[in-house]
């Protein structure tokens, strides 16, 4: 019998899925508002890059109750920074999305991610991050689609 956790491509993905929590984690620390929760400012990342997003969305990627993620973004749209916006294909169906004072607030956080990911990869040529570039692409399309 073939078990997949004994595949050194396995023990891989792994090990790459770790590092890039650990490197996420990094340098995204302190980006985050003084009056945002953690998980309110993960909330924010998840729609800032996916929007417009349903509330099972985000609740599936969070990995919280749906009624925490809606008690969460109540207070995120009180705080003005995401908003609903209904799809005018299906008026029944509401996506989120973010306010224009969670795009500038996002726009600035990703703005110093962004130096702090760069002065990462500083030292690589331009071959290299290429080669990087190249990677990702394969990832995406085969493996985390």
């Amino acid at each position: 019998m073939d078990n997949n956790s004994d595949s050194p491509l396995f023990g891989q993905i792994v090990a790459f899925t770790a590092a890039v929590h650990q490197v996420a984690s990094d340098i995204t620390k302190d980006v985050k508002s003084g009056t945002l929760t953690p998980v309110q400012y993960k909330i924010l990342e998840y729609i800032a890059v996916s929007q417009p997003v349903t509330l099972s969305e985000i609740s599936e990627c969070m990995h919280m109750s749906m009624p925490n993620t809606s008690r969460e973004l109540k207070k995120l749209t009180e705080k003005q920074l995401c908003a609903k916006v209904t799809d005018p294909a299906d008026r029944r169906k509401q996506g989120i999305t973010l306010s224009p004072a969670g795009e500038q607030m996002m726009g600035e956080a990703f703005l110093t991610i962004g130096r702090r990911f760069e002065e990462r990869i500083v030292h690589l040529s331009d071959e290299e991050r290429r080669e990087i570039g190249l990677a990702l692409e394969l990832l995406q399309r085969k493996v985390f689609y």
